[in-house]
């Protein structure tokens, strides 16, 4: 009797330990990482226990160890919920730092490195430096308690452990970067559970730390399947959505999640699909004219875009998406069958000449390049890369022959994108390369700049 009470009480607690990674005696839940990178700014995450009663940063330059500085965290702890951000300022540019938490007064040791490198001031000093980063979508991690019955859905998890080895300059999250279930998105708590748990992975930790984490939305990490601005707890989600992300800002007037991120001469633009999307079913146009109540991106953001698009100098402006853009054969959801947004969009690149527009998109659940050539103007590609552990979803029906796509770019296995920016001036190239579990070569596409002019 006592063996197996014995037992029952250390089953929980192994599993906690493998939850977190590190346990919670640390007081830690999962992180840290750094995100929002500057040139003399970062901004440190981590996630720390309803116990924990104070948590700072100490950091130092790695060629100058023995000159430390530390900032307290200031805000709200003892929560259910505690995610925080540290940021720490006045730092030199294209310089490496390492960092630790301090928890309770006590350091946090972890099996991992903690470090980031500032960006180069390059502007009027030197060519665009070359970089590369990685990118992709749709991260389950199983819960069988409550997730749908039969094969589990999340597959491979190791696929991050690979990541963490690969050198990029960052990552982005490109949306369903967690899977809220029907246990989870009818209230605040359980949108708050989700986001902590899948976070808390011990096998995620190396990876996040390993680079700068940025992040856009899908339906999954927003709310139920397919949810769009009616969703009852939008503004919950947001604010969630920003506690888990390290973005340099969310939205404007309060709404959306929308940001830009800069890196040498490129601009990545991180939209909200969600937010301000109205439900697919309402009619595309009435009396022959398109519907432009009618809402994918939303005015707002719509606006946002556009300016920003026109302010950009950057060699390429890639805009994410957390659905695919330009995919004609795509039955699902798709800025294309916001039919009034997508021409408005579309319009006003050509109408602009804004160049070097490329579309990054998740959701999917396999990867491909789709392209959509333009009478009097350059062709416009979609790069789609997903699943990280989701389920993997072949193409069917007309998809599987779709004359759209570039040969040789359909994935259809875990993957994530790397994507590299090299060349001299005027001559910049963009490589993406879809990779598996493991770091093996899947596919790989290439565009020159002077292809998207």
């Amino acid at each position: 009797m006592q063996k197996n009470m014995m037992k029952k009480l250390l089953i929980p607690i192994l599993l906690l330990i493998a939850f977190t990674g590190q346990g919670q005696t640390s007081g830690l839940v999962s992180g840290p990482w750094a995100g929002n990178v500057q040139l003399r700014t970062a901004t440190i995450w981590a996630e720390v226990t309803p116990k924990v009663k104070s948590i700072a940063v100490q950091y130092y330059k790695k060629n100058a160890p023995a000159i430390k500085q530390t900032v307290m965290y200031k805000g709200e702890l003892g929560k259910a919920f505690n995610p925080v951000k540290i940021d720490v300022n006045g730092l030199e540019i294209n310089t490496e730092y390492n960092y630790s938490l301090i928890i309770d007064g006590k350091f946090l040791s972890t099996t991992f490195p903690t470090r980031f490198t500032t960006q180069t001031l390059w502007q009027f000093r030197m060519p665009a430096p070359d970089f590369s980063f990685l990118a992709g979508s749709c991260a389950y991690f199983n819960e069988p308690k409550y997730d749908r019955p039969g094969k589990p859905y999340g597959n491979d998890s190791s696929i991050f452990k690979t990541m963490a080895q690969v050198p990029a300059a960052f990552h982005i999250w490109m949306g369903d970067n967690w899977y809220a279930r029907e246990v989870d998105f009818g209230s605040e708590w359980g949108l708050n559970y989700r986001a902590s748990r899948d976070r808390a992975h011990s096998i995620l930790q190396p990876f996040m730390a390993a680079m700068p984490q940025y992040a856009t939305w899908d339906d999954h990490d927003y709310g139920p399947n397919d949810a769009g601005k009616s969703f009852i707890l939008k503004e919950e989600s947001r604010a969630i959505f920003k506690n888990y992300s390290a973005n340099p800002s969310y939205g404007q007037n309060g709404q959306g999640i929308y940001t830009k991120v800069s890196y040498s001469d490129v601009d990545v633009f991180l939209t909200d699909d969600r937010y301000f999307r109205s439900e697919p079913g309402i009619t595309d146009s009435t009396s022959g004219t398109l519907n432009k109540e009618k809402t994918f991106f939303g005015p707002q953001q719509m606006e946002w875009l556009q300016n920003e698009l026109l302010f950009s100098s950057a060699t390429f402006k890639i805009i994410v998406v957390g659905s695919q853009v330009l995919n004609g054969m795509n039955k699902f959801e798709c800025l294309r069958n916001y039919p009034f947004e997508y021409k408005q969009l579309l319009d006003f690149i050509s109408d602009h000449k804004i160049k070097g527009i490329v579309f990054f998109s998740g959701d999917r659940h396999h990867s491909e390049v789709i392209r959509l050539e333009r009478t009097g103007a350059y062709t416009l590609y979609d790069i789609t890369i997903s699943p990280y552990t989701a389920g993997v979803s072949a193409v069917r029906g007309e998809e599987v022959n779709n004359p759209d796509r570039e040969k040789n770019t359909l994935v259809e296995a875990q993957n994530f994108g790397k994507i590299s920016v090299t060349g001299a001036a005027k001559a910049r190239k963009l490589k993406v390369e879809f990779v598996g579990i493991k770091g093996n070569a899947l596919a790989e596409w290439t565009v020159s700049e002077n292809d998207l002019q």
